[in-house]
């Protein structure tokens, strides 16, 4: 496992773990970061990713991304 900051755009990827507090992972739930869910990064801009989860994009700094394993 590693996290999802790890990844390259254009890469998909299934969601394995995601760690943090219960408020912290329940705000990602809600974005729809679940596990054995598939992600596609779009893009990386300045150190944030663009993130396609589901019909939604969605951008996430590398602090949570980081919390988000795959």
């Amino acid at each position: 496992m590693m996290p999802l900051s790890m990844a390259k755009p254009g890469e998909t990827v299934t969601i394995r773990k995601i760690t943090g507090r219960d408020e912290v992972r329940q705000h990602l739930a809600e974005l729809g970061f679940v596990v054995d869910s598939e992600v596609t990064v779009v893009n990386e801009l300045g150190g944030s990713l663009i993130l396609q989860v589901k019909d939604c994009r969605v951008a996430l700094d590398r602090q949570m991304a980081n919390r988000v394993m795959i």
